[in-house]
């Protein structure tokens, strides 16, 4: 397929394969034309002598100043130069390259005023793979991403940085190298290119790549935790989640009922005397669920912002621009925070599982080894997970229910959407350690059911596992084995899809 710039619809699938070169994208005459039509309203406005916000005025509290059209070139240069004070490392460059793409969409619908030359530029750098260095810390997520979209665009008039590999450049020098001259900003320009919320939006398609697998992985860890400790399935019976039917509960009881389908230990115990298992075993479908129902409400709003028009003012017309609030990150920001709330629970009750399979309990031994005493087992590494997720509770403190007033009062509440993007995906990450080690514990525990055998894909992760990580006979260093585990993860090499088990064998 092709995707059509600020024509077709924009959606997390897309824009990944749009960025990892799976998935052409290109302007279409219908882009071509909306694209110049808005082009001419501005210039139709930049020469009137009626003051227009963004266009023929200066910005923020110098909104009521009047500029001339032979001034307005050193205008727009001069808001990129001001607007470029991001602090701290780098942003990913596959995040920097996601706030390109969506820009262009959003530029392509024909509302920002750009020229077609501008627009065609940044398709250049995405084709040459010529991404810009963004600070990660500096935008407060309202007038836009100011700061970092400062950055990724100050390459177009001869500023700033890209990435070469993993080295940074002069963005003059690369621009040799590829016979591109920078380019001179017209009118309203510079504003379209730094108001907006791209940075926060990259931040969530990123966050939402991650979270996807890692909610199915979550099911499969507490899957083969369950086996480990030889719980019930009663829980998952899907009378019990007809009864509560909301959406993420049902898929996950449905997908815990297929992780244990056929599985010879979970029959083994089937008329034992145990009544109730504890919460982490028990809750997993209204837990788990939850941070599913968190997760879809993030994409539902991910995936509107995607097709929107976050700059301003918005053009209308050859006489009139409406400055509003569009590029306001609160839309984002909130549901980020929420999401960030869920990916933490996820941690959360994992590590309550790791916990209780080095309890000793259920014909378990005690921290996962028989040569207790001498050995300490598998004991420590839930001390990492306890860590992490203490970690993870600290980062949950809502970016968005705060606002620090800015430029002299006229951007007096900001929504801090950029913070809240960022920590929720350093949340991920620590999500990530957190199920390497309950996914090794796992392994550890079925290990002593054997002879008995899981269902077809728990044995396929538990090999997987196994190729990687040996049994733990006795202590031995384990930080190696941690560190598979992640890269594991990382790599998402697990099969978390119990409906393609036989595919994978």
């Amino acid at each position: 397929m092709t995707f059509r710039y600020g024509v077709d619809h924009l959606n997390l699938d897309i824009v990944n394969g749009i960025a990892n070169g799976s998935i052409k994208a290109k302007l279409c005459e219908q882009a071509l034309k909306q694209i110049n039509r808005s082009r001419q309203n501005v210039e139709v406005m930049a020469n009137s002598d009626k003051a227009i916000y963004g266009i023929n005025t200066g910005f923020g509290p110098l909104c009521d100043t009047q500029i001339s059209p032979q001034e307005t070139h050193l205008l727009q240069k001069n808001l990129l130069i001001t607007h470029a004070v991001g602090v701290g490392e780098p942003i990913a460059k596959s995040i920097s390259k996601l706030m390109l793409i969506t820009k262009v969409h959003a530029l392509s619908q024909g509302f920002s005023g750009i020229r077609l030359e501008v627009v065609e530029r940044m398709l250049k750098f995405i084709e040459l793979d010529l991404i810009p260095v963004v600070p990660e810390q500096g935008s407060v997520g309202a007038s836009g991403d100011l700061a970092p979209l400062s950055h990724l665009f100050l390459p177009l008039i001869g500023e700033g940085e890209f990435w070469q590999g993993h080295e940074r450049k002069p963005a003059t020098n690369v621009l040799k190298e590829h016979n591109l001259q920078p380019m001179e900003l017209h009118a309203k320009e510079g504003l379209a290119l730094i108001n907006g919320t791209q940075f926060i939006l990259a931040h969530a398609i990123t966050a939402l790549t991650k979270m996807n697998y890692l909610l199915d992985l979550a099911d499969l860890a507490g899957a083969m935790s369950i086996e480990g400790m030889q719980g019930s399935g009663s829980p998952f019976r899907a009378e019990l989640h007809e009864t509560r039917p909301f959406a993420g509960n049902i898929k996950v009881a449905t997908r815990m009922r297929e992780f244990f389908k056929d599985s010879q230990n979970m029959a083994a115990h089937t008329d034992c005397d145990r009544v109730q298992d504890p919460y982490s075993l028990r809750c997993i479908p209204q837990v788990h669920g939850a941070s599913r129902n968190a997760f879809e409400h993030l994409k539902e709003l991910a995936e509107i912002e995607m097709n929107s028009v976050t700059d301003n003012p918005i053009v209308i017309s050859n006489e009139e621009a409406i400055s509003g609030g569009s590029f306001h990150g609160q839309p984002l920001a909130m549901v980020l925070d929420y999401a960030s709330i869920a990916a933490a629970e996820l941690g959360n009750i994992s590590d309550r599982r790791c916990y209780l399979l080095l309890e000793g309990l259920h014909g378990l031994p005690r921290l996962l080894t028989t040569a207790g005493g001498l050995n300490s087992g598998l004991m420590i590494p839930q001390y990492a997970t306890a860590a992490l997720v203490t970690e993870n509770k600290s980062l949950c403190f809502p970016p968005s229910a705060d606002s620090v007033p800015t430029s002299m009062g006229q951007e007096d509440h900001v929504s801090m959407g950029s913070i809240s993007g960022r920590k929720l995906n350093q949340i991920l990450g620590n999500l990530e350690k957190i199920f390497a080690i309950e996914l090794m514990y796992a392994a550890q525990a079925i290990d002593f059911r054997r002879p008995n055998t899981c269902s077809d894909i728990i044995e396929q992760n538990f090999n997987l596992i196994r190729s990687k990580v040996a049994k733990l006979e006795e202590d031995r260093l384990l930080k190696p084995d941690i560190d598979a585990m992640v890269e594991l993860v990382k790599a998402q090499a697990f099969n978390v899809n119990p409906d393609k088990a036989s595919s994978r064998k």
